[in-house]
Formats: structure tokens, C-alpha cells, sequence
């Protein structure tokens, strides 16, 4: 399985000259690492052409990097039912350099990419509908970032007494704490039945 999946990161890679900079066979899955300006070219040709047929779209999303210069990873992730394949497809990106959308070739790439602009701040040139899709209204921010901060935000909610939306200061419930299981305070003990007699012996 290994050969076949680096035979055919090969030939992706020869038919279109310079788009695939990197193939990596790993855990029995292929991933090409495409030019960020031929995103769109090498899809194509993996929906369309009849060696590859990924006809499905399985997920678009997003990896962050902070301490390099092109800080994300927009990764998406292609299906071919008829060759019975999956294939990942990473490409990079930062902040403000837009990436291709995939919503020409896979409609149902939209919410995914909206997905990934609203968690990670990727943007999608020529996206319908570029919007958040997950956090609140008016939020400020991308939660997945490595970056982002765990406090000092507010969140909406529905208050019951008030029967209306408010907005509060995001609360933890719950300071944050180092488990050591270890410890006889805090450490897991069972006594499962049974037990008792096999201690007698």
C-alpha cells in the first residue's frame, strides 16, 4: 500500500510540474504539500482526472504555527470512491494572504472554509459567503489560535430572569489546577469487587 501511495504522489507530482513541493507517505495515508498559487490547479485535476477521481470532499480546515512566518497550515481532506483512496492536501499561508476556495470545484467545502476563517482567521478568496459560522456575534478573535487568550472575553447568553441576550465577562467555573495522581489527596484508588479475595491470598 506504501508504493502504490508514493507511485501516485509521483505522478500528481510530475503531471503538474512545481504545484506539489513535498509528498509523505505516513500512517498508511498520503499527503502532497501543494504551492499555496497552485491550490486550485492540483485539486482540479484530482477531482477530475480519471487516474484520481476525489470526488468527495471530507473536511477543509486549518493547523497554526505562531512562531513561523506563514503561520497556518490549511489542510483539506479528498476521498475517490472509485479507487477507493483519501488523500490530504496541505498547503501555507498567513494572516492576511487569502488562499484559493475550494467552493467552485466543492460546494460543500463553503461551511468548512467559513469554518476555518472564523476559528483560525484563514482567509478564502472567492468565497461566497466568508463569515463567521461558530462564535457569537460581534466575537473578537480566532479561538483556535495558539495565541488566543483563555480570559478576558465575553460571551452571550440567554438569561432567564431577564428573558432577554446578555453579554457577560467569560467566567471559569473552575481555577485552573495541576492534577497529581499520584498524590494519596487526589490519586485514583478502586476497590473492585473481588478483590478482597484475592488479597486474602
Amino acid at each position: 500500500m506504501v508504493a502504490q501511495l508514493q507511485d501516485l504522489g509521483a505522478k500528481i507530482a510530475a503531471a503538474l510540474p512545481g504545484a506539489v513541493t513535498a509528498v509523505k507517505v505516513a500512517f498508511g495515508e498520503l499527503t502532497l504539500t501543494i504551492a499555496r498559487d497552485r491550490w486550485l490547479d492540483v485539486v482540479k485535476l484530482l477531482r477530475d482526472g480519471p487516474d484520481y477521481l476525489f470526488v468527495n470532499i471530507i473536511d477543509v480546515t486549518a493547523v497554526d504555527y505562531p512562531e513561523r512566518e506563514a503561520r497556518f497550515d490549511v489542510v483539506a481532506h479528498l476521498q475517490s470512491p472509485k479507487h477507493n483512496l483519501r488523500i490530504r492536501l496541505k498547503t501555507t499561508t498567513d494572516e492576511d494572504t487569502p488562499v484559493a476556495s475550494l467552493t467552485a470545484l466543492y460546494p460543500g467545502a463553503d461551511w468548512y472554509e467559513r469554518e476555518a476563517y472564523d476559528l483560525f482567521g484563514v482567509l478564502f478568496s472567492g468565497h461566497p459567503d466568508l463569515r463567521r459560522i461558530l462564535t457569537d456575534y460581534g466575537f473578537d478573535g480566532h479561538p483556535l489560535r495558539k495565541d488566543f487568550p483563555m480570559s478576558g472575553f465575553v460571551e452571550v447568553r440567554y438569561d432567564d430572569e431577564q428573558k432577554r441576550v446578555v453579554y457577560d465577562q467569560v467566567r471559569l467555573t473552575q481555577e485552573y489546577r495541576q492534577f497529581d495522581f499520584l498524590s494519596p489527596w487526589e490519586g485514583v484508588h478502586y476497590d473492585l469487587p473481588g478483590d478482597e479475595k484475592a488479597k486474602g491470598q
